[in-house]
């Protein structure tokens, strides 16, 4: 079996949330390893604090396998991995990298995953990820590097284009779940051709 066929299959629920929550996840995983490298082609040689990051890419790996145990707690764990994740990253690149703007998609993520009757779940993950934003950004201290102006631009530059790709890609996943939940990946409506 090829390596693609296996993270399918590892990915795969027949609940489509739970099948978009292991997609995003992985997907959040599998870049990780190219974090480093942006960081540094866009923004700067010292990529110290990079390192460290690599701490929450099992809790994003772990998402499809705790959904077959229980899939609430796996949805659950997408977006508070991702905000664990920007925590740190705030404490290690300082508030003035933007990157605490992830915790927009984490919030986007908690409140999608989650049905009406699950609601009271996401609303609390995206109320800790307002919480974190409110509470923390003037407690992290000094960060572990301390970049320059210049360097702050791009990291806020390349954090605010990734978070802006991850919110469009979960965007992008959840209307397709939209559409096949309608039975029709075509948008239905009463125009016809002129």
């Amino acid at each position: 079996m090829r390596a693609i066929d296996l993270v399918r299959s590892y990915a795969a629920h027949p609940d489509p949330l739970v099948a978009s929550a292991n997609f995003i996840a992985l997907l959040v995983a599998s870049n990780q390893p190219f974090y480093p490298l942006y960081v540094y082609w866009l923004a700067t040689t010292n990529i110290e604090p990079v390192w460290y990051t690599f701490l929450s890419t099992p809790f994003f790996m772990a998402v499809p396998a705790l959904s077959r145990w229980n899939t609430v707690a796996g949805r659950a764990l997408l977006p508070l991995a991702g905000i664990g994740n920007t925590i740190l990253c705030a404490q290690l690149f300082g508030v003035q990298s933007a990157v605490e703007i992830f915790l927009i998609p984490c919030a986007v993520l908690a409140i999608l995953l989650f049905r009406p009757a699950e609601r009271t779940i996401g609303f609390a993950i995206a109320g800790g990820a307002f919480m974190a934003f409110l509470l923390l950004g003037s407690r992290y201290g000094t960060p572990l590097v301390a970049y320059d102006v210049e360097e702050y631009t791009a990291l806020v530059r390349l954090n605010a284009s990734s978070a802006g790709l991850l919110t469009v890609c979960a965007a992008l996943i959840f209307s397709n779940v939209l559409a096949a939940a309608e039975g029709s990946a075509e948008p239905v409506g009463d125009d016809k051709p002129g």
